[in-house]
């Protein structure tokens, strides 16, 4: 015989509605209530009825995470996060990659919400916030850089105080020939602009002179972009006592040249990197790093998403999400 709700509230002392509460994972309900809601509910081995709960509500309880690529650590270790934080909803993911192309990206928030998904989390590269908030057709949160205008919420980091904070470490360590590798002039996502706008503003005031001949321009931020930007910067006569990448991954392709050159980590040359993906910490030397709190960008993308879905004609929000740097091997006192 199945158990239903009545059962639960008799066995755990409350009401059949703090139970459906606690089922429905709504998060007003006292700690001590929803302890003994769920021990109930696992003593009696009760399952909610997810179809007829999606019917009542008319939703999938279901939201897609649009990715650039799923298979860099980076957006992998945000997917994890994602799908985790999002279960503590009983929400499922649907996690989708568009390879940058910006066909794939106008579909993926085009098509889905409202047949399949109840909303979308999108990380663009090709496609600016503004068309994506035309295209639209129900809630949409994008993950990346702030741009009050478009119409959408978003969700980030500040990648200028990221910048600046990456540079300002190198400039402290008495670098004074520092480059930065990561520029994407062809990428309508700002994330590298603003890390840039982020590295020149630290030169500028400590008055560090701007050599444009020591920012290298990339078109993927992956390690072989980094190993063969580190290689320009070295051919090209440019002397270099510290690098800035705008990525682990360059990071870690900027360093394996270094190497091949002759160069010592840091002692020649020393490295900062972004994202504080795992590889870094096990790196030799280990990397230093900007760490985003990748946990609070999904928890806020989510809830952000959750109050859009709840009131679709509220005001847009940019929520902004911590980073710090990391002193790790590469660039240390």
């Amino acid at each position: 015989m199945s158990v239903g709700l009545r059962e639960v509230a008799a066995r755990a002392g409350v009401s059949v509605r703090t139970v459906s509460n606690v089922a429905n994972g709504f998060a007003h309900v006292a700690p001590d209530t929803r302890r003994r809601v769920q021990q109930a509910i696992d003593e009696l081995g009760y399952r909610p009825n997810s179809n007829a709960r999606q019917l009542r509500r008319g939703r999938t309880e279901t939201v897609s995470l649009v990715v650039p690529e799923i298979d860099t650590p980076y957006f992998a270790e945000l997917a994890s996060l994602t799908v985790r934080i999002a279960e503590e909803r009983g929400w499922t993911v649907h996690i989708d990659q568009t390879d940058g192309d910006p066909d794939r990206e106008r579909r993926m928030v085009a098509g889905p919400v409202g047949r399949s998904v109840d909303g979308v989390l999108c990380s663009p590269w090709a496609v600016s916030s503004e068309e994506l908030s035309r295209l639209r057709t129900g809630p949409v949160v994008v993950l990346g850089e702030r741009r009050a205008a478009s119409g959408l919420d978003h969700v980030a980091i500040d990648n200028v105080a990221a910048g600046v904070t990456a540079t300002a470490h190198l400039l402290s360590l008495g670098r004074r020939r520092v480059a930065a590798i990561g520029a994407q002039p062809h990428l309508h996502n700002g994330t590298a602009r603003l890390r840039l706008d982020g590295y020149r503003s630290a030169l500028r005031e400590a008055g560090v002179p701007v050599a444009e001949g020591l920012v290298a321009r990339v078109q993927t931020l992956h390690r072989p972009d980094g190993a063969s930007a580190m290689a320009r910067l070295l051919d090209s006569g440019e002397q270099v006592d510290g690098v800035f990448c705008f990525t682990d991954e360059l990071a870690l392709g900027a360093m394996r040249t270094l190497a091949e050159r002759g160069l010592r980590v840091p002692e020649d040359v020393a490295v900062v990197g972004f994202d504080d993906i795992v590889d870094g910490r096990w790196s030799v030397p280990a990397l230093t790093t900007i760490s985003p709190d990748k946990a609070q960008i999904a928890r806020m993308a989510l809830d952000c998403l959750a109050a859009r879905i709840a009131d679709p004609a509220a005001p847009d929000r940019d929520l902004v999400a911590a980073h710090r740097l990391l002193v790790r091997e590469t660039a240390s006192g």
